[in-house]
């Protein structure tokens, strides 16, 4: 038997019927004799590229097993499934039993935007007094900058003279 890793990427517009998608995917590859060892929905990513006027895709990675000749077939049944927008099956020596690079990525984006929705909210909870003192810091320091630069040049143009 054979290792592959398929990547597919789907419609964008189709990321509700993820689901049933997988599961269909599932049973073409249960028909064909293959065995899924591991798989990952990385969900909605930016492309690199646009495909099909489509700027973001959403990725699937299938680590499978199975007979070589019977992945032509496969490819020949999804090559038409309009919800794929690219597909790529890779042969692999060995299963690499770790999360793949695109998964930890996108685990590490949605923290990241996490924290910074928490710092956008701490911020709104400040109170209106505290907003209007900095407010008022913020133009003090503005007109002292706007005097000493109006002094520098009045200081300027008497050397002029």
């Amino acid at each position: 038997m054979k290792k592959y890793e398929a990547v597919i990427i789907l419609n964008p517009n189709l990321s509700s019927k993820v689901d049933s998608f997988i599961k269909d995917f599932e049973k073409l590859l249960k028909a064909n004799t293959f065995n899924i060892k591991k798989m990952e929905d990385i969900g909605r990513r930016q492309l690199s590229y646009s495909i099909n006027n489509h700027n973001k895709g959403h990725y699937l990675i299938f680590n499978i097993e199975g007979n070589a000749e019977n992945i032509i077939d496969i490819e020949n049944k999804i090559k038409y499934n309009e919800s794929i927008i690219r597909h790529l099956f890779i042969s692999v020596k060995e299963h690499d039993g770790e999360d793949s690079q695109l998964l930890v990525d996108s685990r590490n984006k949605k923290s990241e935007s996490e924290d910074e929705e928490s710092n956008v909210k701490n911020e709104v909870k400040e109170k209106p007094a505290d907003v209007e003192k900095k407010n008022e810091e913020k133009i003090v320091s503005e007109e002292e900058s706007i005097e000493d630069v109006s002094s520098d040049s009045i200081e300027e143009d008497s050397k002029d003279e």
